[in-house]
């Protein structure tokens, strides 16, 4: 057994100075001990998947050699798999994780541990991810973390500690600094009439996203775009150093902008979000709306359609999403069907700081144009170009 302090700390020397994650009664003393450290940062997300792309994020923007560390109960493995498999493997965006071993076999455990346990090492071999088992004794730990750093400096991938009931001594949560409640705002519904007279349609996505570059420049901003044709359609409108196009991991683009603007306050970050991907995991934005900083702001275009995919209905139109986000806490919170509400909001996001981040939820035609070009830069490129566009520590991988 070894005391909170020992790991963290060693982890600390190397560069892990962010953790986000789910508890577990295994976990509890790293968490109450980092908690505790007004210099380390601790984001307490909706689910594991979301912790693994907040980390993402950071690791994306990362300077002088920090890094991340998701922490998660095994039977939260199965919240995580898909940006495990399509985030952080894809994009070649390496974290620690530390995965607790409930239902290990052998040692008694409730009744819903008693399949994940067995193939916990299963489902992380299955998912290329390597792993041992959390160090016990002081000695270890610093060769284990050693070994942890030179595989993701060497793949740009993850690695994972798998812990062992007992493994680490309790560590009493004397205080701990609540992210600061915020009282949210009246959502802004947005009327024709406001804006200059009536519209005779919706706005296509591709307006939309002409707005968007238009109040993102190169210099200070940084826009991430939505798996899908969300992604595709800003390529093929330009295909700027200051973007990244989300594939696969659908939902997971906010909880990625957040860990991104957490680790930049210096950027203007912009996550442009679909209807169907907001309503995947909507527990972010409970989470967006306690931690997230005023540099983020949140751009959600509703066509009421999974357009990627035949343009089957999602269930927006029964969502006032500007709603939730007023009642989550963030800073501003708009939506409505004219091109002039975007402009606003960007406008803002660059001009008045605000006390968290601002969403504006417009609603979009169907429909896509014919023949929408694929990105021919891969992932990897794509990350690695935006890392070095903002001065971040990526290599090559």
């Amino acid at each position: 057994m070894i005391e909170a302090a020992q790991f963290v700390e060693a982890a600390r020397a190397r560069g892990f100075d962010w953790y986000a994650g789910v508890p577990c009664s295994y976990l509890t003393p790293f968490i109450n001990y980092v908690l505790q450290d007004p210099s380390l940062h601790y984001v307490s997300a909706a689910n594991e998947g979301d912790a693994v792309a907040l980390i993402a994020g950071v690791t994306l923007g990362a300077q002088g050699g920090r890094r991340g560390v998701t922490m998660m109960q095994n039977s939260g493995l199965g919240n995580a798999v898909s940006p495990l498999t399509s985030l952080t493997w894809t994009f070649r965006l390496p974290q620690l994780l530390i995965v607790t071993w409930r239902g290990q076999p052998g040692v008694a455990d409730e009744p819903q541990h008693a399949l994940m346990g067995p193939v916990t090492p299963t489902m992380l071999d299955t998912m290329e991810i390597p792993w041992e088992t959390f160090p016990t004794d002081a000695a270890e730990v610093g060769p284990a973390l050693d070994r942890a750093v030179a595989h993701m400096d060497a793949t740009g991938r993850p690695y994972a500690l798998v812990m062992q009931k007992g493994s680490v001594a309790p560590y009493e949560l004397k205080q701990q600094e609540r992210p600061a409640p915020r009282p949210g705002c009246t959502p802004l519904v947005s009327l024709a009439a406001d804006q200059g007279g009536a519209q005779e349609r919706l706005p296509t996505r591709r307006e939309a996203l002409q707005r968007v570059i238009a109040h993102t420049p190169m210099d200070k901003a940084v826009v991430l775009a939505s798996t899908g044709f969300c992604g595709r359609e800003l390529y093929a409108l330009d295909d700027r150093a200051n973007q990244l196009y989300m594939v696969g991991s659908m939902g997971c683009l906010t909880p990625f902008a957040l860990g991104l603007a957490l680790a930049r306050p210096d950027l203007d970050v912009v996550a442009v979000d679909g209807d169907g991907a907001a309503l995947m995991r909507m527990g972010v934005f409970a989470t967006l709306g306690a931690y997230g900083p005023s540099n983020l702001t949140h751009v959600l275009l509703d066509n009421g359609a999974h357009d990627s995919t035949g343009g089957q209905a999602t269930v927006s139109h029964n969502v006032s999403f500007a709603g939730v986000a007023a009642a989550c806490g963030y800073a501003s919170a708009s939506e409505g069907d004219h091109l002039a509400l975007l402009d606003q909001a960007l406008a803002a996001a660059a001009r008045q700081p605000a006390a968290g981040p601002r969403l504006v939820a417009l609603t979009i035609s169907a429909g896509t144009p014919d023949g929408l070009p694929r990105p021919t830069i891969t992932p990897v490129d794509v990350k690695t170009r935006l890392a070095r566009h903002i001065g971040a520590d990526q290599g090559d991988q």
